[in-house]
């Protein structure tokens, strides 16, 4: 069996070309992972029509068009920066909160459920934005909303709570007995 070292000719890739000047010029947003999540469907809320524009230009231009898509492609970067900064400037305490609960744990939404209720109350009373999922159906409570959360991996699932408590009690006694 023969085998060979890897040869790697460039270390980084950067792509220095200049957009032409026709892409209106937009400052990156720069956040992390957490705080989109966090503000996602607020985004999602007030740049649909951007967001549409958007993709329907991507789907005009078969999944390619990434010059010809740029301008919508900025568009959409403004809208999404303009929400962080409202979100920033009206409700950062619960806001950084919410991110940083889904920073620590694993981004999952179901973690962080206490932080997202103020989040979402403060969004709502301060900016008007609401959060809905897109696709759930409109005669359910959202999954956010819901008095009780069903956990993926809680004993919940497996047993019904009431009989759970019993169950452990009932194992707690037996070991006395014994």
């Amino acid at each position: 069996m023969t085998s060979r070292e890897p040869r790697f000719n460039q270390h980084v890739l950067i792509d220095t070309t200049p957009l032409p000047d026709h892409i209106p010029k937009v400052q990156e947003i720069g956040a992390s992972s957490a705080p989109l999540l966090s503000a996602s469907y607020f985004i999602g809320a007030r740049c649909k029509a951007y967001n549409d524009d958007y993709m329907q230009c991507k789907t005009e231009a078969n999944g390619r068009g990434e010059l010809d898509c740029m301008r919508e492609g900025r568009k959409v970067t403004r809208c999404a920066a303009s929400v962080l900064e409202d979100i920033n400037n009206s409700c950062l305490t619960y806001f950084r909160k919410h991110w940083e609960c889904l920073e620590n744990n694993n981004q999952q939404l179901w973690q962080c459920r206490r932080f997202e209720g103020k989040l979402n109350n403060c969004v709502f009373e301060k900016l008007g934005l609401e959060k809905k999922i897109p696709g759930a159906p409109e005669n359910e409570v959202q999954v956010h909303l819901r008095k009780r959360q069903i956990f993926a991996d809680s004993i919940r699932d497996q047993i019904p709570w009431p009989e759970a408590v019993e169950k452990a009690r009932d194992e707690r006694d037996f070991g006395k007995a014994q």
